[in-house]
């Protein structure tokens, strides 16, 4: 005879009527948990106000605040399945996110969660709040769950009122996201000279294959950032998965005075790094020769294994074992780059970046290699990178996006290039090894951005343009204060898409950025937009660039 003894059920958590459950994530990293637990108890605060005088609803929290730990946010996966197994499925739930989350922590509880779930977000650049809400949405959409998602400064301006109201009444919230526009094959566009020009380069990518070296992957629980092998195979960019481990070992390999004379290289070019002695709280020249072994490291395995482009995962294991990743990563997606030489001399791809795929984010590999792909072939500068969407805010009257990344953007597209880059040691709080970041502002001028996402195992991507501006110096500097000052700020203007366009319909805390000149940004949009629907893609252009194809 069986015998089952399951573990104990604790009884259900129960919404009362007038009442919604709170829920409050972050990430795996107890470091930043701390660090940004006071912002989450002053929106949680502001929230329970607004319930409260707007509507009479009372918010209850769904699990308690740890004093052992300083904080009282959802840290690990464990922690948000067991905290779901007890919540009553069918109660309203509001996940109030207020700091980077590692959406794997709750993702597949939200998934069975019969009530309405609404994605919360304070809009401030300091702890990157939007950007953990966006990244949840993402990966909710991948998951094929919906969820309602709302943003504000304050948690007290109309737009915020309004969308609160909705979600009480019925459980969703309408965004108007018709700046998002499908085109398919049927479009005039392609059979215009650009478009067959497109086609002929997704043609190239389906019969040669990009294939896209990630060494490990799943980074900072981006379930969004992670692609079923299917769609990466439908679409001729198949995954050479590595792992991290190996690149520490072909990191030792690297001889000293090879990496001192790739560091060498770089400040001869008037790159300068911000050095000091204590290498806890400093940058210190042992992290950085450290990032040049990883640069070497990282073309080799590229050309070895026959690589388009390549990312670190860094952010576990790799983060506390050796010096972040992102020097390396921005200088090997640059033209302009130490000649490194393989194992019998030959120096490397000279003159060609090598895409390189911050996070290991599939979502931005595959833009950033195809953009990659038809730049070069067109011979046109072809240096990509992904962003975060991590802040915006008005100067005179308009309002700017603040993109920014950790570190790892291409020389190219820094005012000044390497001349203008300088070398911050990354925060302790992420990175407890160092490292240099590839810091500066980045240069005026005209770009395409794109995303890709999936749903089921098909790949969609949204595909726009924008402008890059280069603001006033004391502008500049408020708005770096005001997010991460070590790394590097794109501030930007995307064409017909304005603030709440993207926080409503963008599928990603990421976008893809290449710069294009004025004179060739529409025939290489209409090309770009070609080559993805000849990859087997579904194409969503955004904005303006909808009446300019």
């Amino acid at each position: 005879m069986l015998s089952l003894h399951l573990p104990h059920e604790a009884p259900l958590l129960h919404a009362a009527r007038n009442q919604v459950l709170l829920v409050t994530n972050a990430d795996l990293r107890e470091s930043a948990n701390v660090q940004c637990w006071p912002v989450e108890e002053k929106f949680e605060r502001k929230l329970q106000q607004a319930l409260s005088e707007h509507f009479g609803v009372a918010v209850r929290r769904a699990h308690p605040i740890k004093p052992e730990c300083g904080h009282g946010f959802i840290s690990s996966q464990r922690e948000g399945s067991d905290l779901f197994a007890t919540i009553d499925p069918d109660a309203p739930v509001i996940v109030l996110l207020t700091a980077w989350q590692y959406s794997h922590h709750l993702a597949a509880s939200l998934v069975h969660h019969r009530g309405p779930i609404l994605l919360l977000a304070n809009f401030d650049g300091t702890w990157p709040g939007l950007v953990g809400m966006l990244c949840m949405a993402g990966t909710m959409t991948s998951l094929g769950r919906y969820c309602a998602r709302l943003w504000s400064e304050n948690f007290d301006d109309p737009f915020f009122v309004k969308g609160l109201h909705e979600w009480l009444e019925t459980g969703r919230i309408e965004h108007d996201t018709s700046y998002l526009h499908r085109i398919d094959h049927g479009h005039s566009m392609m059979a215009s000279p650009a478009g067959q020009i497109g086609r002929q380069v997704g043609k190239y990518v389906l019969h040669h294959k990009e294939i896209i070296g990630l060494f490990d992957t799943f980074c900072m629980g981006m379930i969004n950032g992670v692609f079923p092998q299917k769609a990466l195979c439908d679409i001729g960019m198949p995954l050479e998965g590595l792992s991290q481990s190996a690149l520490l070992v072909e990191m030792g390999k690297v001889p000293t005075a090879l990496r001192q004379e790739c560091l060498e290289w770089y400040q001869a070019r008037g790159m300068s790094f911000k050095f000091g002695s204590d290498p806890a709280t400093t940058l210190v020249e042992a992290q950085v020769l450290e990032q040049c072994a990883m640069l070497i490291a990282l073309a080799r395995f590229a050309e070895r294994f026959g690589l388009s482009a390549i990312g670190v995962q860094y952010q576990q294991g790799l983060a506390g074992s050796c010096a972040a990743s992102d020097f390396a990563e921005g200088a090997l997606g640059s033209a302009e780059r130490f000649p490194i030489p393989d194992e019998s001399g030959a120096i490397i791809r000279p003159g060609k970046p090598i895409p390189c795929i911050n996070e290991v984010d599939m979502g931005s590999a595959i833009p950033q290699t195809m953009l990659w792909r038809l730049l070069d072939a067109l011979g046109l500068p072809s240096a990509t990178t992904l962003h975060d969407v991590r802040w915006g805010s008005e100067f005179e009257g308009r309002f700017y996006w603040d993109l920014e990344i950790s570190g790892s953007v291409p020389f190219e597209h820094l005012r000044g290039g390497i001349a203008g880059a300088v070398g911050y040691r990354q925060p302790p709080m992420y990175f407890p090894k160092g490292g240099a970041t590839i810091t500066g502002q980045c240069k005026e001028g005209r770009f395409i951005w794109a995303r890709a996402n999936y749903v089921g195992t098909d790949v969609h991507m949204h595909i726009g343009t924008g402008h890059a501006v280069e603001l006033p110096p004391a502008e500049f500097e408020r708005r770096r204060r005001a997010t991460t000052y070590e790394w590097p700020l794109m501030n930007v203007v995307l064409d017909g898409v304005g603030r709440d366009d993207l926080m409503a319909g963008h599928q990603s805390n990421h976008v893809t950025v290449a710069y294009v000149d004025e004179a060739n940004l529409l025939d290489v949009a209409r090309a770009f937009v070609a080559q993805a629907l000849t990859q087997n893609i579904t194409v969503f252009v955004a904005g303006e660039l909808a009446g300019w194809l």
